[in-house]
């Protein structure tokens, strides 16, 4: 796995994908700067001598406790987080986003490994597990990071697709697709432009929805009349957020 991808635990600490969880003196710094005073830490984190020192001198906290007080601050603090991991990455056209809720877990870790195996960065906004969580809160954090311009492209996988697809297109600037195959996926890059794709794990197999993954991330959008209508989608949203 390379050293540069990173996920976001879900009591708000920021992690880099080894055999051993390692929290360090950066990290902390990172944390502080965003606000927040927690990092998480379990019995497979290794937090680094210069790691406590630094969180002594910034007052962060370190804690094994997997619960937020609610799913709305725990998708804000993936965001905050988030915000500030890519504040270090060059944004580029490979750093992408990608989120999920329970369900969508496992394929999340699959899709992960083939994404940086073609050569993608990935940012991890959650969830980290297979505990009941909410979509919503997970959608609208990879939603957020693309319509900000913080990573290139997002993909947010839950049972469907259709759910988190919804709540993608409640973020203005975002085009959320939930596709079922690879022509969906080629059009809905060429035709619409998409920015956000969005997976259902009940629906779709893993190597379906790595080829459905490569085909929209390697369609460029057409342009010409498309790009008109594009506009008019614009011009939708637009009326609404005046």
């Amino acid at each position: 796995m390379p050293w540069w991808q990173v996920f976001l635990s879900p009591a708000f600490g920021i992690t880099l994908v080894m055999a051993k969880t390692i929290l360090t003196e950066r990290d902390v710094v990172i944390a502080a700067k965003a606000g927040k005073k927690i990092l998480f830490a379990d019995r497979n984190t290794v937090i680094t001598p210069a790691a406590k020192d630094k969180a002594r001198e910034l007052k962060v906290q370190f804690t094994d406790t997997v619960e937020a007080p609610d799913q709305s601050r725990r998708a804000k603090a993936a965001e905050s987080y988030a915000t500030a991991t890519i504040s270090s990455m060059n944004v580029g056209s490979n750093l992408l986003v990608i989120g999920s809720d329970h369900g969508g877990f496992q394929t999340k870790e699959i899709l992960k490994k083939y994404l940086a195996d073609l050569g993608y960065r990935v940012l991890d906004v959650g969830t980290n597990s297979e505990d009941a969580c909410d979509y919503p809160d997970y959608a609208y954090a990879v939603a957020r990071i693309v319509a900000k311009g913080e990573a290139w492209r997002g993909i947010m996988i839950d049972a469907t697709g259709v759910a988190s697809s919804i709540v993608c297109n409640k973020v203005p600037g975002v085009r959320a697709a939930a596709c079922y195959n690879e022509f969906i996926a080629a059009s809905s890059r060429e035709h619409n432009d998409a920015n956000v794709l969005t997976l259902g794990a009940k629906v779709l197999g893993p190597e379906l929805m790595k080829s459905i993954v490569k085909v929209w991330l390697e369609t460029w959008f057409g342009g010409g009349r498309h790009k008109k209508r594009v506009d008019k989608i614009s011009d939708v949203e637009k009326r609404f957020t005046k």
